[in-house]
């Protein structure tokens, strides 16, 4: 109920640009970044921000565009996507430049492996709604990453770096970082460390 009040409130013209001109780019990227995962990015945004006094359109453009970089390569794709948004010129209809610096900036800020705070309220929602910490999903995404990426691997050497990149952003001392602490992703972190632990 919330999550579709939510969505009444974002500008109906902005919605049918992004569900036409943006979404559909998803198409195109990996598994672990597909339609699925920015419609569950969108939805956990739009969740998360409920709690917080912010602009329904900009969560939702930052949800939207932040991975749409991934068209120029993954490595740097935060800063790819910042800047698609910066420079596409139809979000200047509804937002002004300093507000699109402040959604670019948000979309840079959201990648698990920064080693910053994210600058603004707007960062660390996507950031959180990007986490969506789930085992089964988290898995299957580590194993279809080593598979396409280490063709030549064989199973041990496939399970040694997937343990390894599970220990590496999840354990305790892992990079990934929880800014917001939302229930959901709190609760799931720990079970995933909890299962790293017992290996």
């Amino acid at each position: 109920m919330i999550l579709t009040v939510a969505f009444m409130e974002i500008n109906p013209d902005i919605l049918s640009f992004v569900q036409q001109n943006i979404i559909p780019k998803y198409v195109s990227f990996d598994k672990a970044h597909n339609l699925e995962h920015v419609n569950k990015v969108i939805k956990n945004s739009l969740a998360i921000s409920t709690a917080y006094k912010v602009d329904i359109n900009k969560v939702y453009i930052i949800a939207a565009y932040h991975d749409v970089g991934l068209s120029q390569g993954r490595e740097s794709h935060e800063k790819s996507s910042a800047v698609y948004l910066m420079t596409d010129n139809k979000l200047k209809e509804w937002f002004s430049k300093e507000e699109l610096t402040i959604m670019s900036e948000a979309i840079e800020d959201h990648r698990a492996s920064n080693n910053y705070e994210p600058r603004s309220i707007y960062g660390k929602i996507v950031a959180e709604a990007d986490r969506d910490i789930e085992c089964a999903t988290i898995l299957t995404r580590i194993i279809q990453y080593s598979l396409k990426n280490y063709p030549d691997y064989d199973f041990e050497k496939h399970l040694t770096r997937c343990y390894e990149h599970l220990c590496d952003k999840y354990g305790e001392s892992g990079y990934l970082k929880l800014w917001l602490n939302t229930e959901s992703n709190k609760r799931n972190l720990q079970e995933l460390r909890c299962m790293i632990t017992c290996v």
